[in-house]
């Protein structure tokens, strides 16, 4: 199966099998964990708007990836894309292409690229675990995912008011200038939920 086209912003990127190694990818032995994200490096793209996927700062015009539950809960848990980064992903990532019906499991992801559990004690792993929505979704049924653009002066980080210094993502409650799907989810029920909130705030 061809790869999809690199992004000019992402040549300098670098890849695995073919694909771009995206900015807040979770590393382990060198070897890039496609799925599991570095806390650092999310919280790094998320305070300076930087692309998830090239590092590069956002435009005026940026893109965030949004399920059902962070709509309901307000914030995009993950960075932003530049438009151009974002289509790249949505060929590229099974989990946004529709390719996959399922997140991977926590330890298929995390585990050392051989399949074995890592046990190198000067390996950083054990003391930066991927994020906790990582965990959280660990094995469970693909979510449904939208593309929403957003103007560059209505980006805002959100925080946690109960933990301070906590990024819960980027602030769902601004103006928006598009949506667009990008994958369905097979659990019909929570999209139609999820249409009828956004009819209701006119989106």
């Amino acid at each position: 199966m061809s790869q999809p086209p690199v992004p000019v912003r992402c040549r300098e990127r670098p890849q695995a099998g073919g694909l771009v190694v995206p900015f807040i990818s979770y590393e382990h032995a060198g070897h890039a964990v496609f799925g599991a994200i570095n806390p650092r490096r999310r919280s790094l793209a998320l305070l300076r708007a930087l692309c998830q996927i090239c590092g590069q700062q956002l435009d005026e015009r940026l893109c965030l990836t949004v399920r059902p539950m962070d709509f309901q809960a307000g914030a995009a848990p993950e960075p932003g894309l530049h438009p151009e980064c974002l289509a790249y992903s949505a060929r590229a990532c099974p989990m946004l292409s529709g390719a996959v019906a399922e997140y991977r499991t926590t330890a298929a992801s995390v585990n050392h690229p051989a399949g074995k559990p890592c046990s190198d004690p000067a390996c950083p792993c054990p003391r930066m675990l991927p994020d906790p929505h990582h965990e959280i979704r660990s094995g469970r049924p693909a979510d449904a995912w939208d593309s929403w653009m957003i103007h560059r002066r209505h980006y805002r980080v959100k925080q946690n008011p109960q933990q301070p210094g906590q990024l819960l993502g980027i602030d769902l409650d601004v103006p928006v200038l598009r949506i667009r799907p990008l994958r369905r989810s097979p659990r019909h029920h929570l999209d139609e939920v999820h249409t009828r909130r956004m009819r209701a705030l006119d989106l």
